[in-house]
């Protein structure tokens, strides 16, 4: 479990008890050890198959599809197409079908067929209709249904759009199949969110006949982000925090309890925020930008870079003042602070706790000791990337981990990247003590070198903030930037960083990288050089 402070700070100790038993409790609910399994939900459990394995059994589907279609009774013009093949424990495989029909696709046509290890069948299908149109030469030119689509784009009012060629299609999804054509539409929505509007237009009468954004969006006031965009999932009633685009990541609101997931965000209209949906919103955001920004700046997709998202829970335990990420759950978990008022939802602070799951996932530094405060650096580090990533006008990047939240209750952040020792207890440089404290302080230095090799020593301003980075050595660092200090850290952290990294093998490994990334005789190897002797690592 990784928390966003330390719990020796005095302003948390009445929270240390919580934050101690309250992580026992979620790791022993969510591993399964509180609640044995029965035989029933064991042999309900998906097999977890290897590629080479699912690539095996897709295959093997697709082989047999002619002989499934006639036995689940499809017609002499139908065909099935394999998307997806399931093995459960028990012997029962899932297979999930696409259908055409003349070759041509059909949309709703999908179904699922199940069959146990005795060999009984059974079928879901998208639709119950009879699959049958009287011609697929339709009267209506693509040009004309291309029109139609772009139309119904401009009426949303996206910008800058681009239509791909309208493809012939079977419309099952509602009603009486009618040959028709898919459009889809490329763009920007109103609120700068890429748009794919999919136009179905009736072959024959030229009618609208559906449409649907493939990017599906909501907005949502925050606390500490004002109005920001949301990726959410429409269902039959409304919409939900699930975010289809990003790993299918979910947030829920444990409505102040300390274990389980609680419920997930539910809302009749796609426009979030007041009461309680507001730390939703925040959690939700931070999530959406920190998958982003470790998968535009840093080529990662997702925590574990399998394309598969985390979830976040809100609204954990009563005045908890803290946050943490948890391996077991995968998730990040977030309280609501002082009185349950401030809720410690803010975007650095989301970024900083999924970090901690990157971290884990790679180099798997040992959460104390030197190693520990490296761990917490680096989530400090790529919070504070990402939130500059964002751009956010009401939460703008600086270089102070927890800003927004007060934890503190005087206005102060938690820490302070360009003098670390202005929080009172973290510290600037390396010393031989530096593995004996809290890692949450021992993160200092490596904090410090983030700051020094990006901006550079001395007084500055950025983003209204005023920093005046010192060094040990009273050197004068100018900095590299700091998007490539981003990347030469993440390089280190996934290429040479190991459980046991301390803060001289940090030094080598960060050197490693920027050889790698820019040489080893570059400037910026001179200046990474440079800034670890500035922190008194050499």
């Amino acid at each position: 479990m990784r928390s966003i402070t330390s719990t020796s700070r005095k302003n948390t100790l009445r929270a240390a008890a919580l934050v101690a038993s309250a992580a026992m409790v979620v790791v022993g609910v969510q591993s399964g050890s509180a609640t044995a399994k029965t035989d029933r939900e064991n042999g309900a459990q998906a097999l977890a198959l290897s590629a080479g394995q699912r690539s095996a059994a897709l295959k093997s589907a697709q082989t047999e599809a002619g002989s499934t279609a006639a036995k689940i009774g499809l017609g002499g013009k139908e065909k099935l197409v394999v998307r997806d093949v399931i093995k459960d424990a028990d012997g029962t495989v899932h297979t999930r079908y696409e259908r055409t029909y003349e070759g041509l696709p059909v949309l709703g046509g999908d179904l699922v067929v199940h069959e146990t290890k005795s060999g009984s069948r059974s079928v879901d299908k998208a639709t119950d209709a009879n699959i049958s149109v009287p011609t697929t030469t339709p009267s209506l030119a693509p040009s004309a249904a291309k029109k139609s689509a772009l139309s119904a784009s401009a009426e949303e009012k996206n910008a800058k759009t681009d239509s791909q060629a309208p493809r012939k299609v079977v419309w099952a999804a509602s009603g009486k199949p009618v040959l028709a054509y898919e459009t889809v539409v490329t763009g920007v929505q109103k609120d700068g969110t890429p748009s794919k509007l999919h136009v179905i237009t009736d072959a024959s009468t030229g009618k609208k006949l559906f449409q649907r954004e493939a990017i599906e969006t909501g907005t949502g006031t925050s606390t500490y982000s004002g109005n920001v965009p949301l990726t959410t999932t429409k269902t039959g009633s409304g919409f939900q925090l699930e975010d289809g685009a990003r790993g299918g990541h979910k947030t829920y609101d444990l409505n102040q309890g300390t274990s389980g997931t609680g419920s997930l965000y539910t809302n009749s209209t796609d426009t979030w925020g007041g009461g309680r949906q507001t730390a939703g919103v925040d959690a939700h955001y931070g999530a959406a930008v920190t998958w982003d920004f470790y998968k535009n700046v840093l080529g990662r997709t997702g925590i574990k870079n399998d394309g598969k998202a985390a979830y976040s829970r809100v609204h954990y335990g009563d005045n908890y003042v803290n946050a943490f990420w948890d391996d077991e759950c995968f998730c990040m978990t977030y309280g609501d602070g002082e009185n349950n008022s401030h809720p410690l939802t803010s975007l650095d602070v989301a970024a900083h706790e999924m970090s901690h799951g990157v971290t884990s996932a790679t180099a798997g530094l040992n959460y104390s000791g030197e190693s520990g405060g490296l761990n917490e650096a680096t989530s400090d580090i790529f919070g504070t990337a990402a939130e500059f990533y964002a751009n956010n006008g009401t939460d703008k990047g600086d270089y102070l981990i927890g800003e927004a939240i007060d934890i503190n209750g005087d206005g102060t952040p938690l820490r302070y990247m360009d003098k670390p020792s202005k929080d009172g207890a973290s510290k600037d440089y390396w010393s031989s003590s530096l593995g004996n404290i809290d890692v949450h302080y021992s993160s200092g230095p490596a904090n410090h070198f983030f700051y020094l090799l990006s901006e550079g020593s001395g007084t500055k301003t950025i983003n209204g903030v005023t920093y005046n980075s010192p060094t040990y050595d009273n050197s004068k660092l100018a900095g590299i930037g700091r998007d490539k200090a981003t990347k030469i850290w993440y390089k280190a952290l996934t290429t040479y960083f190991t459980s046991t990294t301390n803060y001289k093998a940090a030094r080598a490994g960060t050197l490693k990288a920027t050889a790698d990334l820019y040489g080893a005789t570059s400037a910026e190897y001179k200046a990474v050089a440079a800034t670890w002797t500035a922190i008194n690592v050499k």
